[in-house]
């Protein structure tokens, strides 16, 4: 069987998995949200809290409990990293320095899980459990939580800004989804081969009797909340490269269903909350379809492009690991940059220059197709609103989409949060090319090194958390400056899309008329994919020029 037709085989078999799970999880998910009941467990949690669940929370007022709840966790973590070595199960780890102690606890928390550092190295045991896999659950139903608000912006009709309660969507999505759908993956993958103890460093004897040094751990337990949540941070520094956490075909395409199903099954959630399914239905086609391009494209560089191996295997095969092949390792690098994950089974900085260039297009879009838990969504809706804009201009009508319309202000609003990341992720990029402090992280000269840091930019500030492995960024000047874009990539697009729940939730429903644009129909769609690719084109499309694209060309 050819290299070709086993890409096929696994597309099409990751596709089934995600068709049949998608109807029945986005049901669930929408009972989740809309029920008046609240689990004992659950109660017992708002009471630790001091929170009321059932007060209907103004989106100001969810937007500050989102960055109260996030600022504690910061701390929390950061804490936790200055004080390791004094904590049990620390296995002799030293404490982070401040710099880096930042980075990581703005990492973690913000869903983005860029790692400077080597996991098996730097983060003892307790550390990763209480500190980097809580955050692992927390931040993803964060994203989760601030998606939902949007959703009840949309359903509700004069509701005075009032949006839910942020509370109770974090400790639902916590016991009801993610701990439950954790709980099995991870015996799935420890059923596949994946580690869960609390080893210290051990000697292990190889195939060819040689000895080697390797660390336990609760690896697959993280593993598992890692992809689900579309986080990405490895518990070892080859992350899913590695043996222990990824360790065969079959556990690799269980990992890329995990960081696909939630995004992708909240379609379904989000057409049963605003009670029209079709609607759920024509966003998962436009997320489908940009995700089928990505997967098809970068399928295509490795399996046809250059690599140190070519002529041996057929493919670009370096930096990737030979129990997956070319054709899994780019489904796998296409998965992880369209959505928020970060997690790698293979190097990227090895990937082919249109390889290369179709991941960090792929996280320039927003990371909607589909997107991290939540965040994917609530940017793709943003979008839809820009489209169903842009409609209206056409035929001189005020615009609006699912009954509600879009105004001077809405579209101030929208137009904030479709600049906001772009103008973090140049900014960044330019600082750290003009600077010395910059240019001294940077590898290789020429178009791949800009696509370096233009990688590590675009990767914190949308919250995904991959690296082009050449950039040094172990140094207080990328940590410092790759945190701030971690910190204003996740909470200023937060705070646009909660204020813009606000005002829908305030607005009456509007029936529609002869002029309205019909957004579940297949104009719709082909409307909203032309406007994703081109506010993106217009946007990166200079700076790709002179990275991804003159390194392919040459």
């Amino acid at each position: 069987m050819t290299t070709a037709w086993i890409a096929v085989g696994q597309i099409l078999i990751l596709v089934v998995a995600l068709a049949a799970v998608h109807v029945p999880l986005g049901n669930y998910m929408a009972r989740v949200f809309t029920s008046p009941r609240h689990l004992r467990v659950e109660r017992a949690g708002y009471r630790a809290l001091r929170v009321d669940p059932d007060a209907d929370q103004r989106w100001s007022t969810y937007l500050l409990s989102v960055l109260g709840f996030s600022l504690a966790s910061v701390l929390f973590l950061y804490a936790l990293e200055r004080l390791q070595s004094h904590l049990p199960l620390s296995l002799g780890m030293s404490a982070m320095d401040p710099a880096g102690a930042w980075n990581t606890a703005v990492s973690f928390t913000t869903n983005t899980n860029w790692q400077w550092y080597s996991g098996e190295a730097a983060a003892g045991h307790l550390l990763q459990m209480a500190g980097f896999a809580v955050q692992n659950f927390l931040s993803a139903a964060v994203g989760i939580a601030v998606v939902v608000a949007l959703i009840r912006g949309f359903a509700r009709s004069g509701a005075d800004g009032r949006v839910g309660n942020f509370w109770s969507d974090l400790v639902r999505t916590v016991v009801r989804i993610l701990l439950p759908m954790a709980f099995v993956a991870a015996i799935a993958l420890i059923s596949m081969g994946a580690i869960q103890n609390l080893a210290a460093h051990t000697d292990i004897a190889t195939l060819a009797g040689g000895s080697q040094h390797v660390l336990g751990g609760p690896v697959a337990s993280q593993e598992a909340i890692k992809e689900l949540g579309t986080n990405g941070g490895g518990f070892f520094n080859a992350n899913s490269a590695h043996p222990l956490e990824n360790p065969t075909p079959l556990s690799n395409l269980l990992e890329i269903f995990l960081i696909l199903v939630i995004p992708f099954s909240l379609c379904r959630t989000f057409g049963i909350m605003v009670g029209d399914k079709r609607q759920g239905w024509s966003i998962l086609a436009v997320m489908g379809t940009l995700w089928a391009g990505a997967v098809g494209l970068l399928t295509w560089a490795e399996l046809a492009g250059s690599g140190l191996v070519p002529r041996a295997v057929g493919a670009a095969m370096e930096g990737k690991e030979t129990r997956f092949g070319a054709a899994a390792s780019a489904l796998f690098a296409a998965s992880t940059t369209s959505t928020s994950t970060g997690a790698v089974n293979s190097m990227h900085d090895s990937l082919t220059a249109g390889g290369g260039g179709v991941t960090i297009f792929n996280m320039q879009l927003g990371e909607i197709s589909p997107g991290g838990t939540g965040s994917g969504l609530y940017g793709m809706l943003v979008l839809a609103i820009v489209a169903v804009f842009i409609a209206g201009l056409m035929v001189g009508r005020t615009p609006e989409y699912l009954g509600k319309k879009i105004g001077r202000q809405e579209i101030t609003l929208v137009a904030l949060y479709v600049l906001a990341t772009p103008a973090i992720v140049l900014i960044g990029t330019g600082i750290a090319i003009a600077t010395p402090a910059g240019q001294a992280g940077i590898l290789n000269a020429g178009p791949h090194g800009l696509s370096e840091v233009l990688y590590a930019f675009t990767s914190a500030a949308n919250n995904n958390g991959s690296a082009f492995a050449g950039l040094t960024v172990a140094t207080s000047f990328y940590n410092i400056l790759l945190g701030l874009a971690m910190m204003f990539g996740r909470f200023i697009p937060m705070a646009l899309v909660l204020g813009l729940a606000g005002r829908f939730a305030s607005q009456k429903k509007v029936p529609p008329g002869l002029g309205t644009l019909p957004t579940h129909r297949p104009l719709f769609i082909g409307l909203l994919v032309a406007v994703v690719l081109v506010v993106v084109g217009l946007t990166y499309i200079p700076v790709l020029s002179l990275g991804a694209i003159a390194e392919a060309l040459s």
